[in-house]
């Protein structure tokens, strides 16, 4: 349980409580374990909290109040913080990274591929691509559950959004993802521009990398040039501005590697945790597949049925409330204002964090247990709504929300109709937290057919 709230301050700029160490023991401390750093100042500081970073002062904040303020009703005072800044050298200016006024634009522009109706329309790609990986399944095999999640999300997501077949490019992905990832670890570093100018042996993989996906994106875009599918990268050949002036290719590039990257990484690692999870409370696998078999039967899963999979999209919930795939959010103020009233210097680092806030005893009742109960109807209107928001909110929220929901929930039960998987090892989860909530080492679990 979290120390009694701290009363907002009167006096401008006085700053919460927070530990005393300075850059670079805090930063090192980052670096070992952020997770750590994060459960310890809500443990020991309670719902706000500074931390000087060195390079820029840090106010952490735990309270649903405070992540509505940040995301939502003062989001107009803040920036993307540096991480992302920094994943423009992945990214470019993508809907991730890029700022008003071309964000909105850009969203604009983008949000039909999102529409409810289009997004009902990508179930049967959804199914079909999962339907194909559990029959390649064996009984007995072993499997790096993270990896498989990697392909399979990796193909929908290739599928719905640019009608193309990236079988042969999943390896590429995931060799990528893995050298681009820890990169982002430097971002906090007042030398980190210099580090990238450098030869490191990181920066070389991270250079391979980056051009290994240009090389998949750029050939999408030219397929689509060749024969409009009517998909986003269609949408984004085709937008245009007032007067008449198209996207260049850069730009059509950041936008679709953003969604390619962004598309399948966050869900894949969401379903890697709901096995890990169901392997290991029988009590909730057993439920889940009740709920498959009463809905589904033997066949093949729809878009109809996504509303009918009630206790699945809370299994999904759940996992992702222990292990959320986006597990901080920070900004930076572009002007002073007030969080939580707490007076806010410009150019000051914001951060919120689902990974703490999710595990918040004050709004989740023993929070380590998992227990998709937490997600009925009745116990998601008594929590206030900002305890929970692994998408975001406010007007950055994930485009892609309802994309994953129907998804999570279509590819679980579609497997869940025939398999089951168990840990071969007892060793505690390992994680890494990025860009996104990774698993630190494979994920391995054998294959029992149902």
């Amino acid at each position: 349980m979290n120390p009694t709230p701290i009363p907002p301050p009167k006096t401008a700029f006085l700053r919460p409580p927070g530990p005393k160490k300075r850059f670079p023991g805090q930063f090192l401390l980052q670096r070992r374990d952020m997770l750590g750093l994060l459960s310890g100042l809500a443990r020991d500081y309670g719902d706000a909290a500074f931390i000087d970073m060195g390079i820029a002062p840090l106010y952490f904040f735990n309270h649903p109040d405070a992540v509505r303020d940040v995301l939502q009703t003062q989001s107009h005072h803040f920036v993307k913080s540096r991480a992302l800044e920094f994943a423009k050298l992945l990214l470019g200016e993508g809907l991730l990274t890029s700022e008003d006024p071309l964000h909105r634009r850009q969203r604009k522009l983008m949000q039909p591929a999102f529409h409810h109706r289009r997004v009902q329309g990508y179930a049967g790609a959804m199914t079909h691509y999962t339907m194909q990986m559990r029959g390649n399944w064996q009984p007995g095999a072993v499997v790096d559950m993270h990896h498989e999640m990697m392909a399979l999300t990796l193909a929908v997501v290739g599928k719905t959004l640019f009608n193309t077949e990236v079988g042969r490019e999943t390896q590429v992905v995931e060799d990528a993802m893995r050298a681009i990832m820890p990169l982002f670890n430097r971002a906090f570093l007042p030398w980190a521009d210099l580090l990238n100018r450098l030869p490191l042996p990181a920066t070389r993989r991270f250079q391979r990398a980056k051009a290994d996906l240009d090389q998949t994106i750029y050939r999408i875009i030219e397929e689509h040039k060749r024969d409009d599918s009517g998909d986003l990268v269609s949408m984004l050949l085709d937008a245009h501005d007032e007067d008449g002036a198209h996207m260049s290719d850069l730009q059509v590039r950041d936008e679709a590697l953003t969604i390619f990257l962004a598309g399948h990484e966050t869900t894949a690692n969401a379903l890697t945790y709901t096995w890990f999870l169901l392997a290991q409370h029988p009590e909730v696998e057993a439920k889940l597949h009740a709920e498959v078999d009463e809905v589904l039967g033997e066949r093949e899963a729809t878009f109809a049925d996504v509303e009918k999979l009630i206790y699945t999209q809370m299994v999904f919930a759940e996992a992702m409330r222990l292990y959320p795939p986006a597990w901080a959010l920070g900004r930076r103020a572009i002007e002073d204002c007030e969080v939580f009233g707490w007076a806010i210097p410009q150019n000051s680092i914001v951060l919120v964090s689902q990974w703490t806030l999710h595990r918040d005893a004050r709004f989740w009742p023993a929070p380590l247990r998992f227990d998709p109960e937490r997600f009925t109807e009745e116990a998601k209107a008594a929590r206030p709504k900002f305890a929970y928001f692994p998408f975001g909110s406010g007007p950055r929220t994930c485009i892609g929300e309802a994309f994953a929901w129907m998804e999570g929930a279509l590819l679980i039960a579609t497997l869940a109709q025939k398999w089951r998987a168990r840990l071969v090892s007892d060793k505690p989860l390992q994680l890494q937290p990025l860009i996104t909530l990774r698993p630190k080492n494979p994920v391995m679990m054998r294959l029992e057919q149902r």
